[in-house]
């Protein structure tokens, strides 16, 4: 663990060379940003609590302009609260401004932000999909992504807002029945191949009555009756959660309108041509959706990968 504690002003410095000028951090400073933001992960549960208002986000993947204006549609920090459903790096041209951004802003303002992780927040994944390469291309060695990987090990698996809205990256799982039993899984490692963990990362819904095996190669497809038997045992209303591309930018599932996508990388893939959107929970739990567009600064970043690379 790093000696070096930064002050408020060092975050805000850091804050500010991100923003003004998508500048990363040196790799000094990005090592004691994760040990740092570590120290403040490892004390959040597995299914951390949330008040409302707080507006809950979707898939980033590295789009760091089109973060910039999710903030301006959702509201500066710390005036809002957020919640990020996972996969903020991969496939996009600023993976590592987007986390080093993500992370600054939970270390700044710790109870105004929360990041839960996804399927992409792994070791496996991220050496295949471009934050290995991107850490690799701006700091000429593997420390920040290594720094990056073990911070993401600390990520919570939920958010938990007023005891009513699940808000989680993927889904559910045929082996969890129950909030406590996410709280009970071990965290700290990288993501499994299958199991209850995997699930909650790899998951989605579909149109069928219960489950099925997912063409994805981890998780589960289910359905309508294990979604409303799950948020009846657990007294919920909605369950929220990120991970599959919504042209709409968001989706409802199910006819109780009990699940619901929210995907917050406007044309994804810098090919996609889909919106973006936000889920704003308001007090009462009153729900509102907010739509955004890919910004100009986005699309004039550099050449599109090939289409490989987004399968």
């Amino acid at each position: 663990m790093s000696t070096f504690a930064p002050s408020h002003m060092d975050v805000d410095r850091w804050i500010d060379k991100l923003v003004t000028r998508c500048e990363h951090l040196t790799e000094l400073e990005a090592t004691d940003l994760c040990d740092r933001v570590k120290e403040l992960l490892v004390e959040e549960s597995n299914v951390q609590p949330v008040s409302a208002p707080v507006t809950l986000c979707g898939d980033i993947h590295g789009q760091f302009y089109d973060l910039l204006e999710l903030f301006r549609v959702g509201g500066p920090l710390p005036q809002n609260k957020y919640v990020f459903m996972g996969d903020f790096v991969d496939r996009g041209h600023h993976s590592v401004e987007t986390i080093q951004l993500l992370f600054c802003y939970k270390l700044r303002y710790p109870d105004r932000i929360l990041l839960i992780r996804g399927n992409h927040e792994c070791r496996a994944v991220t050496q295949t999909y471009g934050f290995y390469d991107e850490c690799m291309r701006k700091y000429g060695s593997s420390a920040v992504w290594r720094a990056f990987t073990e911070a993401f090990d600390y990520l919570t698996l939920a958010a938990l807002v007023d005891g009513r809205v699940l808000a989680v990256h993927g889904g559910l799982s045929p082996d969890i029945g129950s909030l406590d039993e996410i709280r009970s899984l071990t965290r700290n490692q990288e993501i499994p191949n299958q199991g209850p963990f995997c699930d909650l990362m790899w998951s989605d819904p579909d149109d069928i009555e219960e489950w099925a095996m997912s063409q994805r190669g981890a998780g589960w497809v289910f359905g309508a009756k294990p979604t409303s038997m799950f948020c009846h045992m657990n007294g919920l209303e909605l369950i929220a959660r990120a991970h599959q591309l919504i042209l709409e930018g968001f989706q409802y599932k199910f006819a109780d309108k009990n699940l619901a996508t929210v995907w917050s990388a406007p044309n994804y893939f810098y090919r996609m041509r889909n919106v973006a959107a936000v889920l704003r929970l308001h007090e009462g739990l009153d729900r509102e959706v907010r739509y955004f567009n890919e910004v100009p600064a986005s699309a004039e970043t550099q050449d599109t990968p090939d289409l490989e690379y987004f399968l």
